[in-house]
């Protein structure tokens, strides 16, 4: 274990992406500030436990309760149909929903003769 010294606002690098800075003391408490990128997760070493043993828990779960968890988690047809009916309306708009226009050769609000489309 390597063991630095550091005050206040002092910074230490690990590797050249994360930043570990003192920024504050009190008492027996030191609070660190991390930057890190995204794609590195910091936790607390307790919370990195509590992870670790839940991801190992969950990694033992037997065929049917897999299978159960899935039919809790994907949506149902009627979820699914929804959204491919909201899909459909995006991709396909009729000409009303584009122009607000009428479409029946009936007279435009600006007094023209709308063309049939």
């Amino acid at each position: 274990m390597l063991v630095l010294s550091r005050q206040r606002d002092e910074t230490i690098m690990i590797g050249d992406e994360i930043e570990i800075t003192v920024v504050d003391v009190r008492g027996d408490k030191v609070r660190l500030g991390i930057t890190a990128p995204t794609r590195i997760a910091v936790h607390r070493k307790e919370v990195y436990e509590a992870i670790r043993s839940e991801n190992e828990i969950a990694s033992k779960l037997e065929n049917d309760q897999l299978q159960a968890l899935s039919q809790t988690i994907r949506p149902g047809p009627a979820k699914a149909t929804v959204a491919r009916a909201r899909t459909a309306s995006l991709t396909n708009p009729t000409p009303t929903q584009t122009t607000g226009a009428p479409t029946n050769g009936s007279i435009a609000p600006n007094g023209r003769t709308a063309a049939t489309r």
